[in-house]
């Protein structure tokens, strides 16, 4: 028997023992553990779906040992899944035109406005709706990380303590930033960065300090440098399938939209706000050392930013088109505040309001 057949039948038999007490019950995959932000987004996506729906419908979740990330497309495709997170960077041949917004990461400053540039983006991209189509999902919304910083084994405290080191890099434009300041980005994988830092083959990694819990660098990071690095925003938070979204109702789409719509901003508030406050917490009990880096690093850093975002932009009018989102919703984050609801409501009004479900994603 085949990893999928199982996997089949242990979906089969959960929706059995789950599903039959509504009339409409999704498979749903976070593609990360209960501690990781997006399974927490999944949950609160359960409980928006029931009261969007009046309880005519309900989610069941299903964990990684089931559905894990490199899973994610088949299950989607096989509709192992209804629901899925699908990451379009590590699904990167895929997606090369809805990945343009990836490298102007650079430009994040505000983790809710690039969430929702990103979602108003990928909406109305007809380019990245052919991507997804393809793929045999249907986008419903994106989040978004805090704003990165460097996690180092060495102080960085002026462009020149830079020189040399050795950095783990997530995406070219982290990349490129590494690179304009002499020193060397190092294509890795995220889960072997505690390794790495321990042996000393690396001297840091531009992410965000999350992954001081996430990935135990707390133990072994001795200092952290506050240098706005961008955003990761470049998400799929609820990819529904193809032929599970063919067989909704417009109504039921609907409803469907309007908790997706909900849970994104939950996302970023998990990942942006409530687990950094949790890091920093756990930086401050290992004595980690803290560092604002000097003026002129911070000033070389956001003149990079802005050097790299411009030329990304004059080169594609997609990522021009990307870059105007972000100044509309840096302002729409700035009047609203942080509030995941409030965004959400006006995310209904700026977005999905403007959205035929009697033809989108089809």
């Amino acid at each position: 028997m085949t990893r999928t057949h199982r996997l089949l039948g242990l979906v089969t038999a959960l929706a059995l023992m789950g599903g039959a007490a509504t009339a409409q019950d999704f498979r749903v995959a976070p593609a990360g553990p209960p501690p990781h932000p997006a399974y927490y987004m999944y949950e609160k996506f359960a409980g928006f779906l029931k009261e969007e729906s009046g309880g005519s419908m309900s989610a069941t979740i299903l964990g990684p040992e089931v559905v894990s990330l490199p899973q994610i497309k088949d299950a989607i495709q096989s509709e192992l899944i209804n629901m899925g997170n699908a990451l379009p960077l590590y699904f990167a041949a895929d997606f090369p035109r809805t990945g343009v917004a990836g490298d102007l990461a650079l430009m994040g400053r505000s983790p809710h406005a690039m969430a929702f540039a990103m979602t108003e983006f990928a909406v109305f991209c007809a380019e990245c709706q052919a991507e997804f189509k393809k793929f045999g999902g249907v986008f419903l919304g994106a989040g978004a990380s805090d704003v990165y910083a460097l996690l180092t084994t060495k102080p960085v405290r002026t462009a020149d303590d830079l020189k040399g080191l050795r950095l783990r890099s997530g995406g070219a434009p982290f990349s490129r930033w590494a690179e304009s300041f002499g020193a060397t980005p190092v294509n890795l994988p995220v889960g072997e960065t505690f390794e790495a830092m321990s042996q000393g083959s690396i001297d840091g990694t531009m992410a965000s300090i999350v992954d001081m819990l996430s990935f135990r660098l707390v133990d072994v990071a001795k200092h952290v440098t506050v240098v706005p690095l961008g955003t990761y925003h470049v998400t799929s938070n609820f990819t529904v399938a193809s032929a599970t979204w063919k067989g909704l109702s417009v109504a039921d789409r609907t409803k469907l939209v309007a908790a997706a719509n909900r849970g994104n901003p939950q996302l970023t508030d998990r990942w942006a706000f409530q687990l950094p406050a949790a890091a920093r917490k756990a930086v401050g009990d290992k004595g980690i050392e803290v560092i604002t880096p000097d003026a002129a690093l911070l000033a070389a850093s956001e003149a990079f930013a802005v050097a790299d975002s411009t030329a990304r932009v004059a080169a594609d009018p997609l990522a021009a088109e990307f870059a105007a989102l972000v100044e509309k919703w840096t302002a729409i984050v700035a009047e609203l505040g942080d509030d995941p609801e409030k965004l959400a409501a006006r995310a209904k009004d700026e977005i999905w309001s403007r959205v035929d479900l009697a033809s989108y994603g089809l």
